[in-house]
């Protein structure tokens, strides 16, 4: 079966810094199942060999808020980067664990895994390479930035904006006021959370 697809490979950043691999192992499992609930995929995200994950998507709006719910249910106890290829997949096995499948969605996507480990892309946490690349790698830049500079609070009320929850009901969860929440806001949050929004409009 081939199908055309927007692939992401995942891997943690700096995994053999990493105190208990097993725990963090089990948390990026955890994290996959999360996100796959949240924004599910033409294949669900799964963990492959060693520190990876990959999963697919239509579109690549879809892609690119997964590998940021990813990032963000995982920080700050574990980072992790993310390639998004687009193009098309061979899948051989559908009912292997990970599917068993190559094509040019995977190497494009590996390709942005390893753009990402260059001496200009080693603050990068995404990437792109596919069609008109270069708006959304701009996107995804500045998306990145934002987020390294929110507080872990200011994460975990990003996560839950991008997941549609209101400021009350984020200041009520947190146990912080309205105001608080709305100082967060400012910092980044919603302009992450509506940029995301808007790739999400485009045809």
């Amino acid at each position: 079966m081939v199908l055309t697809v927007y692939a992401v490979i995942g891997d943690v950043v700096g995994s053999r810094k990493l105190r208990d691999r097993a725990a963090a192992q089990d948390g990026i499992v955890a994290a996959l199942s999360a996100v796959d609930a949240d924004v599910p995929g033409v294949q669900p995200l799964q963990a492959t060999l060693g520190d990876e994950f990959q999963g697919a998507y239509d579109s690549l709006a879809e892609a690119t808020r997964a590998a940021l719910l990813v990032r963000l249910t995982l920080l700050p106890g574990v980072d992790v980067r993310c390639g998004i290829g687009w193009g098309e997949t061979t899948v051989f096995d559908g009912q292997r664990t990970p599917v068993l499948q190559d094509g040019p969605a995977w190497w494009a996507a590996r390709e942005a895994v390893e753009a990402m480990g260059t001496a200009r892309r080693t603050a990068a946490r995404t990437w792109y390479v596919g069609p008109e690349a270069r708006v959304p790698n701009a996107h995804l830049l500045c998306r990145d930035a934002l987020v390294d500079r929110l507080s872990d609070r200011g994460r975990r009320m990003l996560r839950l904006a991008l997941l549609g929850w209101s400021q009350n009901q984020i200041a009520e969860v947190e146990g912080v006021t309205k105001s608080a929440v709305s100082q967060q806001f400012a910092r980044g949050i919603s302009a992450v959370r509506d940029a995301q929004d808007l790739v999400g409009r485009t045809p």
